[in-house]
């Protein structure tokens, strides 16, 4: 096909795709409100840095008021709480036939379905290692598992075509016909990230502390148990394992996850998660109401209790509000509530 793929947010994951994309011959346009970044990558071209590849690459970017034509294919990378912004700016760009693909963190299908219509709206899972360095530099830190599917579980030649495309990055990206239980299977360990987030160590250091344990198993737990009452059976991935966080799963296999993760994060340049970065380097909000809220939202509704996930979200707005500083204190915190609610076993 010789129409571009779109890429609507050229940062970490969108600029690290559509890099490989064009390298690999085909037509990319990457749009980003940054305009440093629209300049950098304009001029210079697309710098892919780290351990996985180190090349530079030519890439047509403008930022969206430059904007023109309609697009068949157009892969959206923001950060979860700008999903329904950049799905109304991006509206008018769509073909009436085309889709919009969400390589994002969270259950941003379900917004995106919303605004543009289920039918024009793909999931993708991702779980690679890339961070914004700069304008026009992207880290590749390591590879990670890669899928996609349909939101209503149908495989076509259009989820084909797409499966193919994200082969040309990763040829070891799935074809799913069941995208929510890999999406749910990443909001489990997506809070498990956001608690690392609350200290400075690295991930892996996080997850090898065994009196770090609690906290992660109560967040595995309670994720997993909301999505139970969802029908849905979370999917893992690079030594995640769901199942070890459900009803009726012991201690010792949920210990055995943790210890795969730490194992898993020991071998990449992306030492801190996305979350880290936001709060300690780029001091801005993060994604967690976007990514993490809408599963409080769902546990009041079927009178679940979360109370290690609110707690994790009230610290994560203190620190983005000033009022509390990243470290092991704020982890503590954290971990008085995970131990209590270990007590109390509830959700176990």
């Amino acid at each position: 096909m010789s129409e571009p793929i779109l890429i609507w947010g050229a940062g970490a994951i969108g600029g690290t795709l559509g890099a490989y994309w064009a390298r690999a011959g085909h037509p990319v346009l990457m749009v980003d409100l940054v305009a440093d970044h629209v300049r950098a990558i304009s001029a210079e071209g697309l710098s892919i840095e780290g351990p996985v590849a180190e090349f530079r690459q030519q890439v047509d970017a403008v930022t969206p008021d430059a904007l023109t034509g309609v697009f068949k294919r157009i892969v959206l990378v923001v950060k979860a709480q700008h999903t329904a912004e950049a799905c109304r700016m991006l509206l008018p760009h769509l073909a009436e036939d085309g889709f919009v693909l969400s390589a994002q963190n969270g259950l941003n299908e379900l917004e995106i379905a919303s605004i543009v219509g289920r039918e024009r709206t793909m999931g993708a899972f991702v779980n690679f290692g890339a961070d914004w360095i700069g304008p026009g530099r992207v880290l590749y830190g390591n590879r990670g598992a890669v899928v996609v599917g349909e939101v209503d579980g149908s495989i076509g030649e259009r989820t084909r075509a797409m499966h193919a495309l994200l082969r040309d990055f990763d040829p070891d990206a799935i074809l799913t016909d069941d995208i929510w239980s890999y999406l749910w299977g990443k909001l489990a360990y997506g809070a498990m990230l956001y608690a690392t987030a609350l200290n400075n160590d690295s991930m892996s250091d996080n997850f090898a502390d065994p009196h770090r344990f609690a906290v992660f198993n109560r967040l595995g737990r309670e994720v997993c148990s909301v999505a139970a009452v969802q029908n849905v059976k979370p999917r893992g991935f690079n030594g995640f394992d769901p199942s070890a966080f459900t009803a009726g799963a012991g201690e010792a296999e949920a210990r055995r996850s943790i210890a795969d993760l730490a194992e898993f994060n020991r071998y990449t340049a992306k030492t801190h998660s996305g979350i880290w970065r936001d709060l300690a380097v780029r001091k801005r909000r993060t994604e967690v109401d976007a990514q993490l809220g809408i599963i409080c939202e769902l546990a009041r509704d079927s009178d679940i209790a979360t109370p290690v996930l609110a707690e994790m979200i009230a610290l994560i707005h203190r620190i983005e509000d000033g009022k509390l500083e990243q470290g092991s204190e704020a982890f503590d915190l954290l971990l008085d509530v995970a131990r209590a609610a270990e007590a109390e076993k509830p959700g176990a």
